[in-house]
C-alpha cells in the first residue's frame, strides 16, 4: 500500500530543488533519499568550515559549487535519475589538497642544494672502520691554579721524559711544555686534558687540533696557553687541581678495525635488539588473554561477558591512542633514563596493538568447529582450547613477527627521548653534527630491519 501511495504521489523536482537550495540535502530527503541528503549536508558544512576557518576568500568557490551541484543533483533524484558525486568529491579534494599546500607553507625554492652536499657528503662516508694503527703516547702534569708552593718539578707518564716550566699556571698563562723520546719526525697531536678527564684542543681559539712535528731525536718543545675552560667545572676556582697536556702520536700499520663510533653502534643496535624482543615477548603474555576477552564472537553470549567485551575494547582503544614516544617520556619520569623505560613503555604500546589484532584474528575465525565444539556440551574455556587456538596459531606468530619488526624501529624514536637503545646514540650524534657516525645508524638500522624482514617472512612462509 505504502508503494503504491509512493508511486501515485512521486517527489515533485522543483520542491527538491527549493528545500536544497535553501538548506542543502534537504531536497535529497524530500525525495527519499535521506543517507545521501545527509552526506551532503555534513560535506558542505566540513568544507565550509574548513574554508572559513582558513579565511581566504577564493576557497568560497568550492562550497559554492557544492550548493550548486546539490540543487542540481536534488532534481534528479527526484526524478529518480542517477547522479554522480564526482563534482563534490573533486571541489572537496581541491580545498583540502590547496588549502593544505599553504598551511604547511610548501616552499620549493627554500631549499638549497649546497646545503643538502653540505649533509650528503659526509655521510656518504659512514664511520664504521678505520685503518689499524699503533699509539705512542705521554703527558705531563700542570697545576692549576697555582698552590701556595709550587712544586718544583711536575708530574708525568711513567717513564717519560716531559716536563712544564712554569709547573702551574692560571688561566690564559702561557706553559712551555717538552717532550723527549718520542718518535722522529711525526706529527704529534697535543691535547689539554682536565682534572675530570675531558680533553681540550689547544690550536687556534681553542677549536682546532694542535699538531706538532717531532725533531730527528723525537723531541719537541712548544709553548700552550691555559684553556678558559680549565676552571669552569669546579665551585672552588682557587683549589689547585692537577690538569694533563697529553702529545698523541700514531704510526698506521695494514689491516682495518671497527672505529670507536662503530663499537657504539653496535652496542646501541644490540640494545635495541633486547629491547624490542623484551618488551615483545612480554607483551605477546599480556595481549594474548585480553585477545579472547576482546573478541565478540566468544564474549557476545550474554549481557555480563557482552560488558567485558565492551570495556576491554575500550580499555585497549585507550592505549593505542596513546602514541609510544609520549608514553616513553613518562616511564622515563619514572623509571629513569635507559633501556628499561623504553622496553616499559613499548610493551604498553605492544599490548594494545597485539590484543586488537588477536581479537580481530579470532573474529574471522571459521564459526563451525567453534560451534561443533559447543554443541558437545564444552564449557568455554574448552571452546577456546580446541575450536580456536588451532585456527589461530599461524596468524597470530605473522602479527608477533611483524609487531617485534616495528618495535625495533619505534626504539630508535624511543632512546632519544632517554629510552635506551641506539636511539639515544643516534640523538647525541645528530646534536654534535656528526654526520658520519648518523649515516653509520642509518646504515645499522637499515640492515638489521632489512634481515629481520627476510627472516620473518621465511617463518611467516613455513607456517603457511
Amino acid at each position: 500500500m505504502t508503494k503504491a501511495v509512493a508511486k501515485n504521489n512521486p517527489p515533485s523536482p522543483i520542491l527538491a530543488g527549493l528545500f536544497s537550495m535553501l538548506i542543502p540535502g534537504t531536497g535529497q530527503i524530500y525525495a527519499r533519499k535521506a543517507y545521501r541528503g545527509g552526506a551532503i549536508l555534513l560535506s558542505i558544512l566540513v568544507v565550509l568550515g574548513t574554508v572559513t576557518w582558513y579565511g581566504k576568500a577564493i576557497w568560497f568557490i568550492a562550497p559554492a559549487g557544492m550548493w550548486l551541484w546539490n540543487i542540481w543533483d536534488a532534481i534528479k533524484q527526484a526524478r529518480q535519475r542517477p547522479g554522480s558525486i564526482l563534482v563534490p568529491v573533486l571541489l572537496g579534494l581541491i580545498v583540502a589538497y590547496g588549502i593544505g599546500w599553504q598551511v604547511i607553507q610548501i616552499d620549493l625554492h627554500s631549499a638549497s642544494l649546497s646545503r643538502a652536499l653540505e649533509v650528503a657528503k659526509p655521510m656518504l662516508h659512514p664511520d664504521f672502520i678505520e685503518k689499524l694503527s699503533i699509539k705512542n703516547s705521554t703527558w705531563v702534569a700542570v697545576i692549576i691554579p697555582c698552590p701556595p708552593t709550587p712544586p718544583l718539578k711536575a708530574t708525568s707518564a711513567p717513564g717519560a721524559d716531559t716536563s712544564a716550566t712554569p709547573t702551574c699556571g692560571k688561566v690564559r698563562e702561557a706553559i712551555e711544555v717538552t717532550a723527549k723520546g718520542l718518535w722522529p719526525n711525526t706529527d704529534t697531536q697535543v691535547w689539554w686534558q682536565n682534572h675530570i678527564g675531558d680533553h681540550k684542543m689547544l690550536g687556534g681559539q681553542e677549536d682546532s687540533m694542535l699538531i706538532v712535528r717531532t725533531d730527528s731525536t723525537g723531541s719537541l718543545k712548544i709553548t700552550v696557553h691555559v684553556p678558559t675552560t680549565a676552571q669552569t667545572s669546579t665551585p672552588d676556582v682557587t683549589l689547585p687541581l692537577e690538569h694533563r697536556v697529553y702529545f698523541d702520536q700514531y704510526r698506521p700499520v695494514k689491516g682495518v678495525k671497527i672505529s670507536e663510533v662503530g663499537m657504539y653502534v653496535l652496542k646501541g643496535m644490540g640494545e635495541t635488539l633486547a629491547l624490542a624482543l623484551m618488551a615483545t615477548t612480554l607483551a605477546i603474555f599480556i595481549a594474548l588473554p585480553l585477545s579472547f576477552f576482546a573478541a565478540r564472537n566468544l564474549m557476545g553470549g550474554n549481557p555480563i561477558t557482552l560488558g567485558i567485551y565492551f570495556l576491554v575494547r575500550t580499555f585497549l582503544n585507550i592505549l593505542r591512542s596513546i602514541e609510544s614516544l609520549i608514553i616513553a617520556i613518562v616511564f622515563v619520569i619514572i623509571l629513569g633514563l635507559g633501556p628499561f623505560a623504553g622496553m616499559m613503555a613499548l610493551t604498553v604500546h605492544s599490548v594494545a596493538a597485539l590484543a586488537k589484532l588477536y581479537s580481530e584474528m579470532i573474529e574471522g575465525i571459521d564459526p563451525g568447529p567453534i560451534e561443533a565444539i559447543k554443541a558437545t556440551g564444552a564449557n568455554w574455556l574448552q571452546v577456546v582450547r580446541y575450536g580456536v587456538i588451532p585456527q589461530i596459531i599461524p596468524p597470530f606468530v605473522s602479527f608477533t613477527l611483524y609487531r617485534w619488526d616495528i618495535n625495533i624501529r619505534t626504539s630508535t624514536i624511543i632512546g632519544m627521548v632517554g629510552g635506551g637503545g641506539i636511539g639515544m646514540f643516534l640523538i647525541q650524534w645528530i646534536q654534535l653534527n656528526d654526520l658520519r657516525a648518523v649515516s653509520t645508524t642509518f646504515i645499522a638500522i637499515a640492515v638489521v630491519v632489512v634481515t629481520l624482514d627476510y627472516l620473518s617472512a621465511q617463518v611467516r612462509e613455513r607456517l603457511v
